[in-house]
């Protein structure tokens, strides 16, 4: 679960990783990443959720988010290629479901819980695309999570 405190000038984070400990980081809240158009993003998961609520599908969660950022004149392209190479010659490719204003990935799943393979698939994301930020957002029977993501 992700509870966060507001104290002074600083965020302070708990959340529990998946394998279940508890992981206190304290960061100042000036120096989060893209802080407004990542509030703004996340503002939007809400916004959807609670027009739609739970159980469809991703693709529909996906057109629900792109009318959204349409109409807050957010730059966004939907279902991004991006190729996987090896010494100058292409292995694979990735599909992001969101790369916003070229700065964040935004990875949609639908399910209760996050889980490690879909950490560690937007941390393949951000390490083939070079961005700083990924936000993985799940839309869950009890409301919309969000995990930020950064590449290290």
């Amino acid at each position: 679960m992700s509870r966060l405190n507001f104290k002074s000038t600083k965020l302070q984070i708990d959340y529990k990783s998946t394998n279940n400990m508890t992981t206190d980081k304290t960061v100042n809240a000036d120096k989060v990443i893209y802080k407004d158009l990542s509030y703004k993003v996340v503002g939007i998961l809400f916004e959807v959720y609670n027009e739609l609520g739970y159980g469809y599908k991703e693709k529909y969660y996906e057109k629900a988010i792109s009318k959204c950022f349409i109409r807050e004149n957010i730059k966004f392209k939907s279902q991004v290629p991006y190729p996987l190479t090896f010494k100058g010659e292409t292995i694979g490719q990735y599909y992001l479901d969101f790369l916003i204003d070229d700065k964040i990935v935004l990875e949609i799943k639908k399910g209760n819980y996050f889980n490690r393979k879909n950490i560690e698939q937007v941390k393949e994301y951000l390490k083939v695309t070079k961005m700083k930020l990924a936000i993985l957002a799940n839309f869950t029977s009890n409301g919309v999570k969000s995990l930020r993501i950064l590449n290290a």
